[in-house]
């Protein structure tokens, strides 16, 4: 029966996290802004402008790495495997990296306006999530074997993040705050127009994982069985790197790396509805990822302080357990 109290706790994380803040409000006037009463200036614009976008951001983020988990963990058969293992994390840190801090580690003044640095940022994330995709996707076209892929990918992320490595050496304070900022995670800049790309990017990217599902199912019983049934490997690679790029990429441009959840969550879909089918495993992994996401969120703002937690440390916080329980679990059915 708890697999089905899942969409009502969503619903009611989803109302908490519009209803508590870091900025205590009234119930009643909360109440009155979300449906259309009187309310205060003030409660309005936090409600509409700051936590709405807020919760549909997190809503979005928690589905989209969730999703993109299962497909990375049947494509490679590794329990372990997470969105950001072909690289595409570093790939994005890499292009922000690039923007605030290439300037000033080459001995230039960076002069970044307020207005175009968040924008900037995530485009240039972006850029490098997609640049990473495209490498991955044409050493794909010469690799057979998903274990090499898997080898490229981590091996290309290590590459990426000792780039961003040297770039923090040589950088000034200035920029290095500015990247480490963004490292840690947030919600609250997507507002407006990047809430809408994000939301259409993610849909595409939600769009192809759904239509994966067929080929996924057949990958669980091994490369050699989707061969044999004429599956042709190197296209369903390229559609889940697709999805991939789209969804986490977009996370990722949009609100900074949040890691663990892509990893923690299809293990929790698996053990609470017992089923391999990804046609139910992707919605299910979708809904748990979203409800995990809107908790991290509600954490991180520290309802009734003053104080906010990165996103991205409450989210560690809450999939390393389930991590570790995943390691624990595979030792004791090997022994």
């Amino acid at each position: 029966m708890k697999k089905y109290w899942i969409p009502l706790l969503l619903l009611l994380f989803i109302a908490a996290d519009i209803f508590l803040g870091s900025v205590k409000l009234p119930f009643h006037q909360i109440w009155s802004s979300v449906w259309g009463g009187e309310a205060p200036d003030y409660v309005n614009k936090i409600v509409w402008n700051f936590r709405f976008p807020k919760m549909i951001t997190a809503l979005l983020s928690g589905m989209a790495l969730a999703v993109c988990g299962v497909q990375m963990q049947t494509l490679f058969r590794n329990p372990l495997a997470d969105p950001y293992i072909l690289g595409i994390s570093s790939g994005a840190g890499l292009g922000v990296a690039l923007f605030t801090m290439g300037f000033s580690a080459f001995g230039l003044n960076s002069l970044i306006p307020d207005a175009v640095a968040d924008l900037g940022m995530a485009s240039a994330a972006w850029i490098g999530a997609l640049a990473m995709t495209f490498i991955i996707m044409a050493a794909s076209q010469r690799l057979k074997s998903n274990m090499s892929l898997l080898i490229l990918g981590i091996m290309a992320g290590s590459a990426g993040s000792a780039l961003i490595g040297l770039l923090q050496y040589l950088s000034n304070a200035p920029a290095l705050k500015m990247y480490v900022l963004w490292t840690m995670g947030s919600f609250g800049n997507v507002t407006g127009s990047r809430l809408l790309i994000m939301a259409l990017l993610c849909l595409v990217g939600f769009t192809i994982s759904f239509y994966n599902i067929k080929d996924l199912n057949v990958l669980l019983m091994g490369e050699q069985y989707a061969h044999s049934l004429g599956i042709r490997l190197n296209r369903v690679r390229n559609r889940i790197f697709i999805a991939t790029a789209l969804l986490a990429g977009s996370v990722t441009a949009f609100c900074g790396p949040i890691g663990f959840i892509g990893i923690a969550v299809p293990h929790l879909a698996r053990m609470i509805f017992r089923n391999a089918n990804h046609r139910v495993l992707i919605p299910a992994s979708g809904l748990i990822g979203a409800l995990l996401m809107l908790s991290a969120d509600i954490l991180s703002q520290m309802p009734g302080s003053q104080n906010t937690l990165p996103v991205n440390t409450v989210a560690a916080l809450l999939g390393i357990p389930v991590i570790i329980y995943v390691i624990f679990q595979n030792k004791a059915i090997q022994e």
